[in-house]
């Protein structure tokens, strides 16, 4: 039995790629699928079947009857991946099936996917090497739309450390009163949503400089977390959570908040989908804007120029950012995130669906935040990204009663 990975980088042109498999026009190497039944293990599928179910009123896969657009990445993936293997095709193809799972069920699935790899034939697509399933025999790259067959190679060493190190964190041309500290403090927060307990007694404390990984199993209460430091999550309020030395609640504005927090989420990208350059987009994080609707100071130019010559995006800073491989909008909207030098800096799973090599880049740039700067960041991810340097992991405990903290 065969078992394919296709190895992916930001410039594959994945899409596409699905796109001349469902219509039969498959590489040459991969003729064998041709008049076999397959299924795609996707994000694609995953939004056909909510459209689906959105369209028609009616459960389709999942076992409970509960709307697939209701459950979290980790459930969708998993309700998925039964109704796949139930209807018993040839192959399937896995598109980054890893990504948003957390450690525990990543090793479910590869238990499951090698159990049946003994009578379906899987062919993975993979952006991070590291990744490759155990029963693999056969290995491509997807280059563009080019699809070529290489050798086993091991996972890349991404020794990036150095890549950041000549020009320095820029300085912040904004300035923030009433900064107080410990900057977040949870104090014995518990919180349910009816009869479904979320979190459970936690205690958590963030200070000026501090370097935090938020880590937790899927559906453990990261979000809900997040949502009650940077969003305006109501179950926030009446628990002992001080935000800059002021309890949620007391007074202060969402916008109050916001502004002296940097978030940064894969999703956000989304909304930047006008004509937008690079010089724009960074300028636009000094405004808190989506787009640039006033005329940059020469101040604010002089700042966004350093920043491009740290990114080593300056020769192209007057590009679409919308033209950008994946990798470089990753990295310009993290260091948007960071422009005005917020006290706070939270990155919200922003390394899913990278290459290793952007990873790592990625990496090394907020590994230089963290040691430049005072801004206190929480880095939250599923994986251990190699070479991230936090200084204390939150891990989420999941149980009956709600998640438990635990500090490593």
């Amino acid at each position: 039995m065969k078992h394919w990975v296709i190895y992916l980088d930001n410039n594959s042109d994945k899409k596409g790629f699905l796109k001349d498999i469902q219509k039969g026009q498959l590489p040459q190497e991969l003729q064998d699928y041709k008049h076999k039944i397959g299924r795609f293990f996707s994000a694609f599928t995953l939004e056909e079947l909510i459209d689906e179910e959105d369209k028609h009123d009616k459960k389709i896969i999942s076992s409970d009857h509960q709307a697939l657009e209701t459950m979290s990445s980790g459930e969708q993936k998993r309700a998925l991946l039964h109704y796949l293997l139930k209807e018993n095709p040839d192959y399937v193809i896995l598109d980054n099936p890893f990504d948003n799972l957390d450690i525990a069920f990543q090793e479910e699935l590869k238990t499951i996917l090698k159990d049946h790899s003994k009578h379906i034939s899987f062919i993975q697509l993979a952006s991070r090497k590291s990744d490759t399933l155990s029963f693999i025999n056969c290995y491509g790259r997807l280059n563009k739309n080019m699809f070529t067959i290489v050798k086993n190679t091991s996972s890349n060493d991404n020794n990036i450390t150095s890549t950041f190190n000549a020009v320095r964190i820029p300085q912040s041309i904004t300035t923030y009163s009433n900064i107080e500290s410990p900057l977040i403090d949870f104090k014995n927060v518990s919180i349910s949503y009816g009869s479904k307990k979320i979190l459970n007694a936690i205690n958590w404390t963030v200070k000026k400089g501090d370097f935090w990984q938020l880590s937790g199993a899927n559906g453990s209460g990261k979000s809900t977390m997040l949502s009650m430091i940077f969003g305006d999550n109501p179950k926030a309020y009446g628990q002992e959570i001080y935000l800059f030395g002021n309890k949620k609640g007391s007074g202060e504005s969402v916008w109050d908040i916001k502004q002296k927090i940097g978030y940064y989420a894969p999703a956000m990208t989304l909304k930047f989908n006008g004509r937008h350059s690079i010089e724009h987009m960074l300028i636009s994080g000094l405004n808190d804007s989506v787009g640039l609707y006033t005329i940059p100071t020469e101040l604010q130019k002089r700042i966004i120029k350093q920043w491009l010559l740290l990114l080593d995006l300056y020769p192209i800073k007057n590009r679409y950012f919308n033209t950008l491989s994946t990798g470089q909008q990753r990295l310009v909207m993290t260091a948007r995130a960071m422009v005005k030098r917020p006290p706070i800096l939270i990155l919200d799973e922003p390394t899913a669906g990278m290459d290793d090599d952007s990873a790592a880049l990625l990496v090394s740039l907020v590994n230089k935040f963290a040691k430049e700067t005072d801004t206190a960041i929480i880095f939250v991810s599923h994986r251990k990204e190699k070479g991230l340097q936090p200084e204390r992991i939150l891990d989420l405990i999941p149980s009956a009663n709600g998640s438990s903290g635990i500090i490593k």
